[in-house]
């Protein structure tokens, strides 16, 4: 995210902590809740950040943004267009029709294997009538079409949904009804976004089920807001039998830490690469609300 207060602050450096993690990834995947709509620059609730913004998150290694999500029409339908213009490769919506259809799915090829990403948001902070169809939105009739497409043009489908109750660290009725129908529908991983919390994991007829990821960086600092996690997913195919494996999804938490709390601006760091460094804390009561509330999020999702 891209809050107003994030604008004073050097954002190349906000993930510079995540580039070895990012960058060793054959595909890396962000979830872009801004817009680069152009000045005048705001965070919430209408966002539009710098379009150097992006080219930050891209040389920390991330491969495909994410724009289907409930920002993504801050500032209508011209700065989603205007957002658009500046990537090269993004699923969840489109400037028009035809673009909107080679987006979703986004079917990408790393080392000879088919990915086909499905990217959808609940809804935006603009009515539906706005929207459609340049966003890929939470109905069953629209992504079981991009779900046939998608199982027909790829090896893997990863669905990446913008779902959930916001600030809350387990999943609800929506989310679990929703993820059993997408397993049903040929999903191979569900990576989620939004609540801007942690929420638990699970598997679903051996399907992995990653409900929230949390923020990655973002100047929010109520309770749990500032833990999240980075997930590496790991893909076997055999395309003589075409027998394929989707093995153990790898969690790591992160803390995004801010201003004066670690260093002089945002980094978001990768919390087991932090543990026992309490003394390279600018403030050190941080780390340990870092620490706490690892605790208190492992304990209520049950990740390990």
């Amino acid at each position: 995210m891209m809050h107003a207060r994030q604008l004073e602050y050097d954002h190349s450096l906000f993930l510079e902590d995540l580039k070895p993690l990012l960058s060793e990834a054959d595909l890396s995947i962000a979830n872009a809740e801004f817009t680069l709509a152009g000045p005048p620059y705001t965070g919430y609730p209408a966002f539009s950040a710098p379009d150097g913004y992006k080219n930050s998150i891209l040389d920390a290694g991330v491969d495909v943004l994410l724009t289907a999500n409930n920002h993504i029409l801050d500032r209508g339908s011209a700065g989603l267009e205007r957002t658009l213009k500046q990537y090269d490769c993004f699923a969840g919506s489109g400037l028009d029709e035809a673009q909107y259809k080679r987006n979703n799915p986004l079917i990408i090829s790393v080392k000879g294997v088919r990915f086909a990403l499905v990217n959808f948001t609940y809804g935006t902070n603009l009515g539906a009538g706005a929207e459609y169809p340049k966003v890929s939105r939470m109905n069953k009739e629209e992504i079981a079409r991009q779900m046939e497409r998608a199982r027909k043009m790829a090896d893997f489908v990863l669905v990446l949904p913008h779902w959930g109750e916001e600030y809350v660290l387990r999943h609800n009725k929506k989310q679990e009804e929703w993820a059993g129908w997408l397993v049903e529908q040929g999903a191979d991983v569900i990576v989620g976004a939004h609540p801007h919390v942690v929420q638990d994991t699970t598997h679903i007829c051996g399907v992995p089920v990653i409900y929230s990821l949390g923020n990655a960086v973002s100047n929010m600092s109520a309770v749990n807001t500032r833990l999240e996690l980075a997930v590496t997913l790991r893909f076997v195919f055999h395309k003589g039998s075409g027998e394929k494996t989707v093995l153990e999804p790898e969690l790591h938490f992160l803390w995004c830490t801010l201003p004066g709390k670690k260093t002089e601006g945002y980094r978001t760091v990768v919390v087991e690469e932090q543990i026992g460094k309490r003394d390279d804390w600018t403030d050190k009561s941080d780390y340990d609300n870092m620490v706490s509330t690892l605790e208190r999020v492992k304990a209520v999702t049950g990740i390990e």
